[in-house]
């Protein structure tokens, strides 16, 4: 059955559908980026809300400023912008259409249908999972990146900008201008204090061409950090098998693993759907969460996907079922990372550890090595280091932390241990190729990047550490390290 409208009726009983009548929903929410993430984790809070019968006035527009987007749009469009999710349980599978968005902006040059939706009183939220690595910040400071080629498009064309930040500083001009008021500016990506780091993002994005409307953005506009968690594969013939097996034609359906958890900032200047009511935890003290959740699972995800890849392993469940690359996650985790994380109401460090554990090697969630060791250049500098540094500070152990670096040097000269070929796996994959082949000749040439060590390449005890374990991967494998470690 062709998902739709028309046939969410008929569907089998099996699938959840919308209690809700979706011809009434009126729009108040704004996300760009709509991926497989948004889709199986805000899309779906806001989903349950309605089927409660609450937020009928928030439904989502969805939007984007890349050329994926406009297949995405052109896709959901095609199927009345529902979304079949299909959550992976071990114990069994379940399924339920997600109707909280009801529309998408055309993506174009100069974004200005985007800028005229965002521009409509009715928006008081937009939100964004961009990534990462799109909030143009220096890898090193953690600044704003003025000079990139983006950034100075935006600034030189603000009416017609290329960036989402610069769409969305036009839409509050015209908001300004006409006394529409501000809407919130809502990160929904793995960073920590992710709304502080989008309100540098726009604010200095806009004072390069407006610092009045910059001020007023500042002084209006509410950021709210937020701390964002759910495992979501990428969607692949398995998964549209999995819809078809259902008794649904989905052209771009959605797993998920059996967990989510939302964490927001109670900081929303134009009101907010009522998250709460659908288990959203909102809480004044993000920061405790997210760095349990950025450094435990984010952080664990790394520890292992270069060992996996290095050692052809496919998937994160095949590196969990891996003992050594299992025990690296444990003892990195327990005896490096652990102490510098606090515990959150309900949950310590080492239950989340447990827990993460348990998500990771969920056989039925097939989410690809190489899809979590994407990027490296942006989540070690995020996920490991801040850990490093910290332990760094308090004296306490390193030599699994410079070990998990020394596997993504070594990772980073493209080449497997069976000597299969790793593709081009970070928007800076060619930078990092050439220093890592340095390194199989100096290893200290790979701590010689300021826009990722800085400082920690003088630092003895992590720089030491790190030259005898990408040694002892070159000379011995990348068993023999983990061997080695784990008997230490």
């Amino acid at each position: 059955m062709k998902l739709s409208d028309a046939t969410l009726k008929q569907l089998p009983a099996t699938v959840r559908v919308p209690k809700y009548d979706r011809s009434q929903l009126t729009p108040g929410i704004v996300h760009i980026g709509l991926g497989n993430f948004h889709r199986a984790h805000q899309a779906w809070y806001l989903h349950r809300l309605m089927d409660a019968g609450l937020a009928q006035d928030w439904a989502i527009i969805g939007a984007g400023v890349r050329p994926y987007d406009e297949t995405m749009r052109r896709k959901s469009a095609a199927q009345d912008y529902l979304t079949t999710l299909i959550e992976l349980d071990p114990s069994g599978n379940s399924a339920e259409v997600v109707g909280s968005m009801i529309g998408y902006v055309p993506v174009e040059d100069g974004n200005g249908a985007l800028i005229a939706q965002m521009a409509d009183p009715a928006i008081r939220i937009v939100a964004l999972t961009v990534t990462e690595g799109g909030y143009y910040l220096d890898p090193a400071t953690k600044g704003f990146d003025a000079a990139h080629e983006d950034i100075r498009f935006d600034a030189d064309h603000p009416e017609t900008p290329r960036t989402a930040f610069g769409a969305m500083i036009a839409a509050l001009g015209k908001r300004r201008d006409a006394g529409a008021g501000p809407f919130t500016c809502q990160s929904c990506d793995n960073l920590q204090g992710n709304g502080n780091i989008l309100r540098q993002t726009v604010v200095s994005l806009a004072r390069l061409s407006d610092p009045a409307l910059a001020d007023w953005i500042n002084e209006n506009c509410s950021f709210p950090n937020a701390m964002v968690d759910c495992i979501v594969p990428a969607t692949g013939p398995r998964e549209l098998a999995l819809a078809q097996a259902l008794g649904i034609e989905d052209a771009v359906p959605v797993t998920h693993e059996n967990f989510r958890q939302w964490v927001i900032e109670d900081a929303f200047c134009a009101g907010r759907p009522a998250w709460e009511q659908a288990g959203v935890t909102i809480t004044s003290d993000v920061h405790a969460y997210e760095t349990m959740k950025i450094r435990i699972l984010n952080g664990g995800h790394q520890v292992i996907a270069n060992p996996g890849e290095l050692l052809a392993v496919e998937t994160i469940a095949g590196c969990m079922e891996h003992p050594l690359i299992h025990g690296l996650l444990r003892k990195v985790l327990l005896e490096e990372v652990v102490p510098h994380v606090h515990p959150v109401p309900g949950m310590t460090p080492e239950s989340y550890v447990a827990l993460i554990e348990r998500r990771f090697a969920n056989p039925d969630i097939l989410d690809t090595t190489r899809r979590v060791a994407f990027d490296g250049s942006s989540r070690h500098t995020g996920f490991i280091l801040p850990t490093l540094r910290d332990a760094l500070a308090a004296g306490t152990p390193v030599e699994g932390l410079a070990l998990v670096e020394a596997l993504w040097a070594r990772m980073c000269t493209g080449i497997r241990e069976d000597g299969s070929t790793i593709s081009a796996n970070d928007p800076f994959w060619d930078a990092l190729l050439a220093v890592a082949t340095q390194a199989r000749q100096r290893p200290s040439a790979w701590l010689e990047m300021p826009h990722i060590y800085a400082d920690l390449a003088r630092e003895s005890r992590f720089a030491t550490a790190f030259e005898r374990w990408f040694t002892l991967i070159r000379d011995r494998g990348t068993a023999s390290a983990i061997e080695q470690y784990l008997s230490a």
